[in-house]
């Protein structure tokens, strides 16, 4: 059954109308401005035509709760939550629900966007979303998934909100979304066999950072320009029996941040076929970081491709390296098979003041640090410490991207 709201009743009393309407029914809103701060208990299909509709809350709360599985938003505009942090005000809260659809709704001026708590096989697509005007750690975070389980949330447009955040959440799907100028574009934390594809982050303080968590692929992501001294392209922190394929970390300060991880013992992490671009530091290595296959990997344009923290106890050589493609590799390749004649060293220099003091690095493309950088190499002064062996390197990027080795 079809019904609308401005035939239903005079006013536009918007919560009268969902109490009225019939479960499973169709609630269409012709274009203007409605009261919200509404709750949904039944089935029900709400269609804004074009966001047109601009359900409106009163600054105090969550402007659209639902409270009943198989209910659908699309096509409306959202606006004017509380700020209240301890409350989650959002512009859609979504609780204890399945077989729930919020789709190309613009979210704006709410403090959350879209919050789901114990919700299952639901999907969040296609919206637009942006927090309050706050500074960056006082926003809120425009999805939130807490112990949300098998959903698909896609080709969502996030910005100028805190975080998109996965906790005690499993088997979802995050793919063709849109981040920019937020802190965590995507952050998963206690969160196992989820899968993250094709999304692109820009501008943010970090792109992608798993935490806690393991079972995970995430390939084809795109992640760019996540600067400044917490900068990162993709990080794992305790870790274990992950896939990362096919993703390009690019104008990072740091490309892709290692901690423990492995976390497990006897698993490992595969790490292949990423294009490792123009980063302050390719590959940034904390704590006890091993058992990881790095394998085809692109590094290219660096400041530094490996970095490793400890500087005593070097973990980043206990690491399985192979395949790779380096800009920085001087070999041969006389039988033409695309394989380098000889391995690929990577050594930690003493000399190399800028591993030492991250200030100096302003200064990398000088040419006196150019100078000191040859004199390092062709005379260290102390023994140099190795940080990995790719014993089998690429001799042209094109061969990766061809797949042919």
């Amino acid at each position: 059954m079809v019904w609308s709201v401005s035939a239903l009743l005079a006013g536009n009393v918007l919560q009268q109308a969902i109490d009225r309407a019939e479960p499973g029914s169709l609630l269409e809103l012709p274009a203007g401005d409605y009261h919200g701060n509404v709750v949904i208990s039944k089935p029900l299909i709400i269609d804004g035509k074009n966001r047109k509709a601009r359900i409106i809350g009163d600054g105090n709360g969550t402007v659209i709760k639902i409270r009943s599985p198989y209910v659908t938003l699309r096509n409306l505009t959202i606006l004017h939550s509380g700020a209240e942090h301890e409350r989650i005000d959002a512009g859609v809260s979504i609780k204890k629900a399945d077989h729930v659809t919020v789709d190309n709704c613009r979210i704006d001026d709410c403090l959350f966007g879209i919050d789901l708590e114990q919700v299952s096989r639901s999907r969040i697509t296609r919206n637009w979303i942006r927090s309050k005007p706050f500074s960056l750690g006082l926003r809120g975070d425009a999805v939130r998934l807490w112990y949300s389980n098998d959903n698909n949330i896609s080709d969502n447009h996030i910005t100028h909100s805190r975080d998109m955040v996965i906790w005690y959440s499993h088997g979802n799907t995050i793919a063709g979304n849109f981040g920019e100028y937020s802190r965590y574009s995507l952050h998963f934390m206690y969160a196992g066999k989820n899968e993250v594809k094709n999304n692109t982050y820009e501008h943010n303080s970090v792109g992608i950072f798993f935490m806690y968590s393991q079972d995970s692929v995430a390939t084809g992501n795109v992640v760019k320009s996540s600067i400044g001294t917490t900068g990162l392209g993709i990080g794992l922190k305790d870790c274990s029996n992950f896939t990362l394929r096919n993703n390009t970390m690019i104008y990072c300060a740091r490309g892709l941040y290692i901690d423990r991880s492995p976390f497990q013992p006897d698993q490992r992490n595969r790490i292949e076929r990423n294009r490792i671009l123009y980063n302050s530091v390719g590959v940034y290595f904390h704590s006890l970081s091993i058992a990881n296959d790095i394998v085809g990997n692109v590094f290219k344009g660096n400041i530094d491709d490996v970095y490793d923290d400890d500087q005593v106890h070097i973990h980043s050589v206990q690491n399985h390296w192979t395949g790779n493609y380096w800009d920085s590799y001087e070999g041969f390749d006389r039988n033409g098979d695309g394989i380098g004649d000889t391995p690929f060293h990577l050594y930690y220099y003493a000399d190399r003041m800028w591993m030492l003091n991250p200030n100096i690095k302003f200064f990398y493309a000088s040419p006196v640090i150019s100078i000191m950088n040859f004199l390092a190499k062709l005379a260290p002064l102390s023994q140099p410490l190795e940080l990995l062996e790719d014993p089998e390197p690429v001799m042209f990027e094109s061969q990766l991207e061809k797949g042919e080795v």
